[in-house]
């Protein structure tokens, strides 16, 4: 479980970037709940025509600590945005002046039977996730990209939910730690696997044992984060242009993509087979067809929504 108690308040300011870029389309998690007063929401943008979700933390005057309606509020964007085959992006935020300070155990700990069901693995789930896991480990599942914007407090939980994705754009004045060392805990929201993934094992154990804060910069330096700007407006910006550059590419490739290289701590003989079916599965879709014409003419490719097989599409 993560480790920062957030009861500092900050002014209860809205990402200025976030709400310059985004539609007048919002959709809030959680029963009954408006965009304003949400744990989560999902709002929707366009680049180039295609679709992209923007999830931000929405607890600004906690740091975004995360609380179990929180919780379950990102758990259900991730299933909602999975299910969502014309999505090709999603950028990931929090709302105010800090990415997300880790568990608000203040809010949590009033009531312990909560916690202890999050705790619990779901025997149905085939990777045996519990909540806190899943609601870090989903945004890896999804088949499209995910791009992190970390800014102000990255903590314990925080950093566990920005290595789910598959990049980070941090500005330079963000501060990151694996708080958890703190209260003489471990990150346990899937870290153990994605912390290694993203800087090995050494950087890993090292910065999970001291809970050093890193900045920006030093984020990118130890591979925790995929590069760093001046501001958040240019973190945001930054992490625009590169689903800009991705929509460029097959969207059935980039979920490809995904998917293999979430084999990649498994045995050879599990990430082979992997790579088989992937490819497999790239042979025969439409994306991949389109993609191979628009090499070979030297045109734009004109992609079609996610996972459409070549011998049943409609060709344009």
């Amino acid at each position: 479980m993560t480790s920062r108690d957030t009861d500092a308040t900050t002014d209860a300011t809205t990402d200025a970037a976030a709400r310059e870029h985004a539609t007048a389309t919002t959709a809030a998690t959680g029963p009954a709940a408006t965009a304003a007063d949400a744990p989560v929401t999902i709002s929707y943008e366009e680049i180039d025509g295609a679709r992209i979700a923007v999830v931000s933390l929405n607890r600004p005057a906690k740091l975004n600590g995360l609380t179990m309606a929180m919780l379950r509020g990102l758990d259900d964007a991730a299933a909602t945005l999975r299910r969502d085959r014309d999505l090709r992006g999603v950028i990931f935020a929090g709302a105010g002046n800090s990415f997300c300070a880790g568990l608000d155990f203040g809010s949590v700990l009033k009531k312990p039977m909560d916690i202890v069901k999050a705790f619990a693995p779901n025997p149905l789930a085939g990777d045996g996730a519990n909540l806190f896991q899943r609601v870090c480990w989903e945004w890896r599942r999804l088949p499209a990209p995910v791009i992190a914007v970390v800014h102000g407090h990255c903590y314990g939980g925080g950093v566990q939910l920005a290595l789910g994705a598959d990049f980070r754009v941090t500005a330079a004045d963000a501060r990151w730690s694996v708080l958890e060392a703190k209260w003489g805990l471990i990150p346990d929201m899937s870290g153990a696997r994605t912390l290694a993934d993203h800087v090995g094992a050494e950087q890993a154990r090292w910065l999970t044992m001291t809970g050093r804060e890193l900045s920006g910069a030093e984020a990118v330096e130890v591979g925790l984060a995929t590069e760093t700007t001046e501001s958040l407006d240019d973190a945001h910006s930054r992490a625009r242009e590169t689903l800009r550059e991705l929509m460029g590419r097959s969207p059935d490739q980039l979920a490809a993509t995904k998917s293999l290289f979430n084999h990649a701590w498994r045995s050879p003989r599990a990430t082979f087979r992997a790579e088989r079916f992937e490819q497999a599965k790239l042979l025969l879709s439409e994306n991949a067809a389109r993609a191979r014409t628009a090499a070979m003419k030297k045109t734009p490719p004109n992609f079609v929504r996610r996972g459409t097989w070549a011998f049943g599409a409609k060709k344009k």
